[in-house]
Parts: C-alpha cells; sequence; structure tokens
C-alpha cells in the first residue's frame, strides 16, 4: 500500500471514489505479497499492482464494477485451465484479492493512516473481507501501539475508549481480539490475513480480518565510511531500508560521499549504536554491516552489536585472517560462542564479487536469505516451490 497511498490520498482528499484491490492471502508461488495494492481511479486510472500483469485486467474489471456498486468483493484468482491461458496466474499460485471502494465516507480515517506513516509512527488497518453478515464486510478498525484518549471521528465509527482503536469490525469483542493480535503483528511488521469466529472468537472460523501493518522502515547502519559502505547504501536505499552510516573519521563520514543515505554520522560506531539502543531506535528488523575492517572501531562495536537481544542481520567484512583474528578479540573482551555464532563474517554470500558494487550485491543477497529462509543456491538447480 505505501506504494501507492500518496495518489489514493490525493483522489480521497478530493471527495472522489477509488477501487482498491489489495492481496490479502497468497498460495504457493504468488507473485505478490499480501498488502500489494491495485488502485482503479474515478476517471479509469490503474495505479499500483496485484500479481505482476498476470490477473490485473481481471482486477481492473471488478473494480470498475465496484466503483458502481460499492459492494466489497473477496476474489481468488489462480490457474484456471491447464493452459493457463484463461484469467490466471501462470506461475501456478493463487491470491485473494479484497476489492472494496474508498471514499470519505466508507474510510474517514484515510487521512490521519496516512499520516502515520508519513511520519513514521506505527499503526495497522484491520479490514474484515469475509464474515456470514455481509454487512459486515469492509468494516475497519485502526490500532496504534498505544492507547489514546477519545476523539470525535468521522462516519462509520468511533474510539474505543482506553484501547487506542478507531473504527469497529461490528463488536466489542471481535475489536479487542483483533486489536491485541494486531499489535503483535505490528510490533513485528508482519501484514497478514487472521481468522475468528463470527463475533471474535479465537476458536472459530468464519470471519477473516486482513490486518495491514505500517511499521517504521526498517533500518540499515552501516559502520565505515568506505567505497563498499557507498554500494551498500545505495542497495539498502533500493531495498527500502532507511540508511544510516557512521564513522568517527569526520573527513570520510559526510553527506556527500553518501548520497543514497538517510543521514550521515560522526562518532564511534559503538557509542552510536549504544546509544541508538538505549533510545529504543533498535529492532528485530534492524541489519548491522561493519565494513571498517580495523579493529579499534569493529571489536567495541561488535562487543555492543552481538549483545543486543534482537537484530536481523549483523555482517563484518574482511578476510579470513581478519575474521580469525576479530574472533579471537572478541572472545577475549568475553563473548560467547553462542553471540558469537550471530555474526556473518566474512560478510555476504558467495557470489566470486569483485567489485565494491558486486559485493553489495553479495551482503544484500545474504540479508535477504536469511529474512526469507532461503538457502542462496540457484534456483535452477533446485526442485520444489521458488518463494519461502
Amino acid at each position: 500500500m505505501r506504494d501507492v497511498l500518496e495518489r489514493l490520498v490525493e483522489w480521497w482528499s478530493a471527495g472522489e471514489s477509488v477501487a482498491v484491490g489489495t492481496v490479502v492471502a497468497t498460495f504457493e508461488s504468488a507473485p505478490r505479497p499480501p498488502g500489494a495494492v491495485m488502485l482503479v481511479g474515478p476517471e479509469g486510472e490503474a495505479v499500483g499492482s496485484v500479481s505482476g500483469g498476470c490477473v490485473e485486467g481481471a482486477v481492473y474489471q471488478l473494480g470498475e464494477e465496484i466503483l458502481e456498486s460499492g459492494e466489497p468483493v473477496l476474489q481468488r484468482y489462480g490457474v484456471s485451465d491447464e493452459s493457463a491461458f484463461a484469467v490466471g496466474l501462470t506461475c501456478g499460485g493463487i491470491i485473494d484479492i479484497f476489492v472494496e471502494r474508498v471514499d470519505r465516507t466508507s474510510y474517514p480515517w484515510l487521512g490521519e493512516v496516512a499520516a502515520d506513516v508519513e511520519a513514521g509512527r506505527p499503526v495497522a488497518v484491520a479490514t474484515v473481507v469475509a464474515h456470514p453478515d455481509p454487512t459486515r464486510v469492509g468494516r475497519r478498525l485502526i490500532i496504534r501501539p498505544t492507547p489514546e484518549p477519545p476523539a470525535e471521528t468521522g462516519a462509520g465509527g468511533g474510539v474505543a475508549a482506553g484501547r487506542g482503536t478507531v473504527g469497529s469490525l461490528g463488536s466489542e469483542r471481535a475489536d479487542d481480539a483483533v486489536a491485541d493480535d494486531a499489535r503483535g503483528l505490528l510490533a513485528a511488521g508482519r501484514t497478514e490475513t487472521l481468522e475468528y469466529g463470527p463475533d471474535g472468537q479465537r476458536r472459530g472460523e468464519g470471519m477473516r480480518v486482513f490486518v495491514s501493518s505500517y511499521a517504521p522502515v526498517p533500518r540499515l547502519l552501516v559502520f565505515g565510511a568506505i567505497d563498499f559502505a557507498a554500494a551498500v547504501a545505495k542497495l539498502g536505499a533500493f531495498l527500502g531500508y532507511r540508511v544510516t552510516v557512521c564513522d568517527a573519521r569526520g573527513v570520510f563520514a559526510t553527506a556527500s560521499r553518501f548520497p543514497s543515505a538517510d543521514e550521515v554520522v560522526v562518532d564511534w560506531p559503538h557509542r552510536y549504536l549504544t546509544a541508538e539502543a538505549a533510545a529504543g531506535r533498535i529492532d528485530g528488523r534492524t541489519v548491522i554491516c561493519v565494513l571498517t575492517h580495523d579493529p579499534k572501531f569493529d571489536v567495541p562495536l561488535l562487543e555492543v552489536a552481538l549483545r543486543l537481544p534482537e537484530l536481523a542481520y549483523i555482517g563484518a567484512m574482511g578476510s579470513r585472517r581478519t575474521h580469525d583474528d576479530r574472533l579471537k578479540r572478541l572472545r577475549e573482551a568475553g563473548l560467547t560462542d553462542p553471540e558469537l555464532a550471530r555474526l556473518a563474517s566474512p560478510i555476504g554470500l558467495d557470489l566470486g564479487a569483485r567489485t565494491p558494487e558486486e559485493t553489495a550485491v553479495s551482503i544484500a543477497a545474504e540479508i535477504i536469505a536469511l529474512r526469507w529462509g532461503g538457502a542462496g543456491t540457484r534456483l535452477s538447480t533446485q526442485p520444489g516451490p521458488i518463494h519461502h
């Protein structure tokens, strides 16, 4: 949704109606993940993608119909015949797409949600996509991490006092159950569909609720203002990370040398990381790349990083000899084998990389493989599903 949110808000602010198709579930080899969105604008404009081209035409037609009827639809798309020439996913996957009409009446809080996303404030949106009672399909609940005081809202629902939610899924029981689960998804940065009984019973079925989490952008901390860092910063920004480059040497740590970084910090790496962790700006999605290969910088930094309870990835550049020396120094500093096992060093996958750009690709590949459980081998030589 992030990639089309600005355009959606423009139409919404102008009082227009927009058909929004959202991928709410995927099965097998689906091309786009849950949360991918396609818009059908008031003048027939198509914005975004839900399948990489496989079923866009069918979703567009359905969107036009829903702009007229206003009735939301949960539609499943997949391979429809052996040749896959009919509407379907030629990759063999199946996707569920929820298509609804969005305007200022049906979604009065869209502007507030967009403001939260823009400011980096975590917010989740829960939408009923299936229910035995069709009047509850499309109902929405906005969830924030901590409760907020009651406030006046527009049509379609109000603030659940003391629970930090806006809107309603149709009952207090359902709102409480979904809000509790949505906060867990939001903390993990996950978007997915949850199933409950018709009134929010945890052991039941009939009500499906799609929770779209807008957590702050994950961080990539690059330590060491060298040419390899510029390439890693550029690729990290491309992958959607908020990139920080940090080095104690001010002559090298300049914004002009790292135009892809969101910020360039002049500070001792271990001191900066300690302060960021104490301020709560490090979480389980944070990626750390240590590129200094200078023990006076990287050993104190890795002492801090490897003892932090949650980090997605800690990688350090250096030769085998540098790695062995670094491990010796870290053990002398008191780090345990389980702590040292979290370190990816030498950094990256074995791609035969030589240049800074190629090395950045190998580092990014390792980060992606660890995130999604990939093996880092050639897909052409492996059987089974492509997506983990």
